[in-house]
C-alpha cells in the first residue's frame, strides 16, 4: 500500500542523518493515555505545529501538541537548512490571485519570517548554528538571464543584491559550474533540528503539553473537536492541522478534503567528514548557502563543523533512488572537484509536502480547524510565520491568515492512484530542460 511503503521510506531514510547524529534529543515524552480536553489541540510537532502551539500557548490558551513520530522528525528535522525570503512559487501566483498591493504584503511576510527566527533565536536563546549569506546561482546562459532578473526584482523590493557574472562568479563561489550568482544576505542557513528542539523547550516552558508517539487516527469536527490516538483523545475548542504532506499517510480520514492538494516528494542530502576550514573558506565565500535555479535543483551549504551538506535528487515516486549516495556525490564533485573523493559518513531525505502552484496552502475547515500546508520545499523560515498567523486568527485577528486563504488551490490531477506516476513523468520534462541549458 502507498501510506505504508511512504511511512517506511522515511522512517528508513533518517537513519544516517547528520543532523540527528549530532544533537541530543530530550528524553522521549509519553504518548497520549486517556482522556484530555485543552483549548486548543495541535497536530503535528515540526516547525509550523511548533510555532503555532507556542504562540497559542503565550496568549493564555490550553495546548496538546500531537506528534506521530518524535517532535522534529519530519521535513522539519532533515532539510537543507536554508531560510530563504520570498516563495516557492515566486510571486506569481500572489499576483495573479491577490492582485499587486497584497503580493507586496505577502512578500513583506517572507521577510517577517525571517525576523521571526532572530527574534525566537534571542528571546529562547536558541543555539542554532545561523548563518547569514544566500547564493542563487545559474549553470547556463540562459538561466542566467533568470538569477540577474530575479536580483533587480529583488532589489526594487527592498533586498539587497551584488549580482556576478563570467568569471567574477568565482569571487563568490569557487568554482567552474556557474555563469552567474547573485548574493545576499537577509537570508541565510541553520541546523534545522536544533532549532526544532529549541522550539519545543520554548513551547513547553510556556505550558504545552507535547506527546509524541501519538499519531492522530480520527478526528470528529464540530463545536467540540474530538481528536483520538490509538490511545487517547483530546477534545478542543480550536484545532490546528500541521502534519502537512504525512497526515493524511498516519491518519487518512483526519482530512480527506486536503489531501489531493499535497504531493509527498522525496529530496535527498549527503553529509562530508569535517573539512578543513580553509577549504570551506574557499569554495564559498563568506559561507552562505547556495541553490541554482534548475527545476530539479542542487542546494548546499556548510555545516558549523564544516562538512558539506549537499541535497538535490527529487523522486516524486515515494521510492529512495538506488545508489543514492554515489549519485550525490557525483552531482557534488561536477561542481567541487576538490571533494569528489571525500569521506560522506551521512546519507539522508525526506518527504516535503508541496502544492500544484508551489504556493503554501492554508485555510480553515470549518469555523475552528485551521491546517497549514503546501511549503514546497521553502518552508523553513515561513512555517515559522504561519504558526504565529494561524495563532493570530484562532484570537481573532484573521487578517494576515486570511490573506493566504485566499489563495486558491487545485487539487493534483489523476486521483489517489494516477496522480503520483502522472507527476513522475511529467519531472521527466523538466529534467531534459535543465540539461539542455
Amino acid at each position: 500500500m502507498f501510506r505504508r511503503s511512504l511511512i517506511a521510506s522515511d522512517t528508513q531514510l533518517n537513519r544516517q542523518s547528520y543532523y540527528e547524529a549530532s544533537v541530543e534529543r530530550p528524553p522521549e515524552r509519553q504518548a497520549l493515555q486517556g482522556s484530555l480536553s485543552v483549548d486548543a489541540v495541535v497536530i503535528g510537532g515540526g516547525f509550523a505545529g511548533l510555532s503555532a502551539a507556542l504562540e497559542l500557548a503565550e496568549r493564555g490558551m490550553s495546548v496538546a501538541l500531537l506528534e506521530a513520530d518524535r517532535v522534529g522528525s519530519g521535513a522539519s528535522g532533515r532539510n537543507g537548512g536554508q531560510a530563504i525570503v520570498g516563495y516557492a512559487s515566486g510571486q506569481e501566483p500572489f499576483e495573479q490571485q491577490l492582485g499587486e498591493a497584497d503580493a507586496r504584503v505577502a512578500w513583506n511576510l517572507s521577510i517577517e519570517a525571517l525576523d521571526l527566527i532572530h527574534r525566537r533565536r534571542a528571546q529562547y536563546n536558541i543555539d542554532c548554528d545561523w548563518a547569514s549569506g544566500y547564493l542563487h546561482v545559474a549553470d547556463s546562459t540562459r538561466k542566467a538571464k533568470g538569477v540577474i532578473e530575479d536580483a533587480r526584482w529583488m532589489e526594487r523590493m527592498g533586498v539587497a543584491c551584488e549580482v556576478a557574472e563570467g568569471a567574477a562568479v568565482r569571487e563568490m563561489i569557487n568554482t567552474s559550474r556557474y555563469v552567474a550568482a547573485a548574493r545576499e544576505s537577509r537570508s541565510g542557513h541553520l541546523h534545522p533540528l536544533k532549532y526544532a528542539l529549541g522550539l519545543q523547550r520554548a513551547a513547553e516552558a510556556a505550558g504545552v503539553q507535547v506527546f509524541e508517539q501519538s499519531a492522530v487516527t480520527a478526528l470528529e469536527r464540530g463545536e467540540t473537536l474530538v481528536v483520538r490516538t490509538r490511545s487517547g483523545e483530546v477534545k478542543a475548542k480550536f484545532g490546528v492541522l500541521a502534519g502537512n504532506c504525512l497526515l493524511p499517510e498516519y491518519g487518512p480520514a483526519v482530512a480527506p478534503d486536503l489531501a489531493s492538494r499535497i504531493m509527498p516528494v522525496g529530496t535527498y542530502i549527503i553529509g562530508t567528514e569535517s573539512l578543513n576550514p580553509t577549504v570551506c573558506a574557499d569554495l564559498i565565500k563568506g559561507n552562505a548557502a547556495v541553490c541554482d535555479n534548475n527545476f530539479v535543483l542542487d542546494y548546499f551549504r556548510f555545516s558549523a563543523d564544516h562538512r558539506m551538506l549537499f541535497g538535490g535528487r527529487v523522486s516524486y515516486t515515494t521510492m529512495t533512488p538506488p545508489r543514492l549516495k554515489e549519485i550525490m556525490q557525483r552531482r557534488m564533485g561536477r561542481i567541487f572537484p576538490a571533494l569528489a573523493n571525500v569521506d560522506v559518513p551521512y546519507v539522508w531525505g525526506g518527504f516535503v509536502g508541496i502544492s500544484m502552484n508551489r504556493a503554501p496552502d492554508f485555510g480553515r475547515l470549518g469555523h475552528n480547524l485551521y491546517y497549514l500546508q503546501g511549503f514546497s520545499g521553502h518552508g523553513v523560515a515561513l512555517t515559522g510565520l504561519a504558526g504565529q498567523m494561524v495563532a493570530e486568527a484562532v484570537a481573532g485577528q484573521a487578517e494576515r491568515f486570511d490573506l493566504f486563504a485566499r489563495l486558491k488551490h487545485r487539487p493534483f490531477p489523476g486521483g489517489q492512484w494516477l496522480r503520483t506516476p502522472s507527476l513522475a513523468l511529467g519531472m521527466l520534462w523538466y529534467r531534459l530542460k535543465d540539461m539542455v541549458g
